[in-house]
């Protein structure tokens, strides 16, 4: 591509922009609020270049739309926001066991249940540890900006088609509608048609897409090769940016809009004198534990900020767990929920020790 220059577009129009940067030409959704606006802008764009966009009755059809596009070997995505994202858990779990790529654009809501159109990220511990019955993983992407968005979507479909397995970006409401800078790259994707895809040809006339073994152990060894692969995926994928963690006493670990508050705090407690970094997980699964134990050497604190009830701080113990860590470092966390995002100075006073807020949660 020509360079040009930057373009300054909302989040999920970013995310949409990357999925036609990299090859998508298919898209089914249903209309979800903060994820909509995306899918609008896929269903402006995808005619005029030969793709196809499709509104599903429901988000049960979509994810059972994506599951017959990917097996046909096409780049294929949807947006969907937390409530949406539920209801297609069983269909992926047919595309994991199937082995069929597709890429999920979850904007996350506040909840349980209906809840409201407010940024949340309690939709964490569906992503990593929830993805429909079966022994299921997926990469999930944890984007902080609208570059981001755009950036990781790419990465997605690439993923995706590495792996064979579904990927799921996770951003929050206020991440979709926020706008930013964001630069094209260079270059075009142009997919293949992949060698075990069904498409009616003589070539692929013996492939089968299905996520049914009759014989138990038939099954059971289909499920030691996913077991492989999810150990690949946790060896080779782990991702995270770090700021200000060279010297760092109490490391700041967050995600997605969080992390951009969270970046605030670290400059001001540093203007302070406090030497406080930030730990950005890009992918929350897996979570990019080698990354973070040398840091845990200096540390005397890990302070886990997000807008949910736990989930990430829960992904961090359980990597450290599974790591064999036993660091002594204390854990805190500084949380808000509900469509309410921790704020700077809520996360500067929680580390100063000067919380003045009742609903800052510091334990």
């Amino acid at each position: 591509m020509p360079e040009g220059r930057p373009l300054v577009v909302k989040g999920t129009h970013a995310a949409a922009i990357g999925a036609l940067l990299a090859g998508c030409r298919h898209f089914f959704g249903y209309p979800i609020t903060p994820s909509t606006e995306g899918a609008e802008l896929m269903a402006k764009l995808l005619p005029s270049l030969g793709g196809v966009f499709l509104q599903a009755p429901s988000e049960v059809a979509t994810v059972n739309m994506m599951y017959g596009c990917g097996g046909a070997g096409r780049p294929v995505m949807t947006f969907t926001s937390s409530p949406g994202f539920s209801l297609m858990l069983e269909g992926i779990s047919y595309m994991i066991g199937a082995e069929v790529p597709g890429v999920f654009v979850d904007v996350m809501r506040a909840g349980p249940g209906l809840g409201n159109i407010g940024p949340e990220q309690a939709d964490l511990k569906l992503a990593c540890r929830g993805l429909g019955h079966g022994n299921t993983h997926a990469v999930v992407l944890a984007p902080a900006t609208p570059q981001e968005m755009l950036d990781f979507t790419m990465l997605a479909f690439e993923l995706s088609f590495r792996y064979r397995n579904p990927v799921v970006l996770l951003a929050d409401g206020h991440l979709g509608e926020m706008t930013g800078k964001v630069t094209l790259p260079a270059e075009l994707v142009r997919p293949g048609e992949p060698a075990w895809a069904v498409s009616g040809d003589a070539a692929h006339r013996r492939n089968l897409i299905a996520s049914i073994l009759l014989k138990e152990t038939d099954q059971e060894a289909h499920n030691l090769g996913l077991l492989e692969k999810y150990a690949r995926m946790a060896e080779g994928e782990q991702r995270a940016e770090l700021f200000r963690c060279e010297d760092a006493e109490v490391l700041v670990v967050a995600c997605t809009t969080p992390a951009r508050m969270a970046k605030g705090a670290v400059r001001a407690l540093r203007d302070v004198g406090i030497a406080a970094g930030l730990f950005r997980p890009q992918t929350v699964w897996p979570f990019p534990i080698r990354s973070l134990l040398p840091l845990l050497g200096r540390a005397r604190r890990v302070v886990v900020v997000e807008a949910s009830g736990g989930q990430l701080e829960d992904e961090l113990r359980l990597a450290l767990s599974h790591a064999g860590a036993s660091t002594g470092v204390e854990i805190q966390h500084v949380r808000r929920m509900g469509g309410v995002l921790p704020s700077q100075g809520e996360i500067v006073e929680a580390i100063r020790g000067k919380r003045s807020s009742r609903k800052v949660v510091a334990a």
